[in-house]
């Protein structure tokens, strides 16, 4: 599908083309900029060592109601082995600390080389994950692999997880 708004309604995108809402729904089969690829062909770039794993899944919101003097701590977040965790970068629009955020760990993650191979998922069925990949080929860089299936294909095939934390802010 090369126009996600093509079955979607309008409200759901902003006027770049980005999801705005309801991010957990059925993802088109590409994304502008970036190639999609499947299972085997990440196990196959990880063992290269050439690759940078970029998990995009929002980090959990605190429970509602929680009092001043309420401890909450988020539940422990998986992800592929090696990946950075940059929870929230797939919005749809992003404030501009969440930009920076995102642009820095770029630079950090590639050294500068906007040729890096750079492969970005979430969950299946996570415009989250279809969000970052656009948004990362659209600022220049050019090797950006797009694994919509993420976490969960990855589980389903057998292959481990590891607990991460998120990345830090400088």
């Amino acid at each position: 599908m090369a126009n996600p708004r093509a079955e979607e309604p309008a409200a759901l995108f902003n006027p770049e083309g980005y999801r705005i809402d309801a991010f957990v729904a059925a993802v088109p089969q590409s994304v502008p900029g970036a190639a999609t690829v499947g299972t085997a062909e990440v196990q196959a770039m990880i063992a290269a060592g050439d690759a940078v794993l970029i998990d995009v899944l929002p980090a959990p919101p605190m429970p509602v109601g929680l009092g001043d003097n309420d401890r909450w701590l988020p539940p422990p977040h998986r992800n592929i082995p090696g990946s950075t965790w940059l929870p929230n970068v797939g919005y749809g629009s992003l404030s501009n600390d969440l930009a920076e955020y995102l642009q820095q760990n770029l630079r950090r993650l590639t050294g500068g080389d906007r040729a890096r191979r750079l492969i970005v998922y979430c969950r299946a069925d996570c415009w989250m994950s279809w969000n970052a990949a656009k948004r990362i080929a659209a600022a220049g860089y050019t090797a950006v692999y797009w694994y919509p299936e993420g976490t969960t294909g990855w589980e389903a095939a057998g292959l481990p997880l590891e607990t991460r934390k998120p990345a830090r802010r400088e």
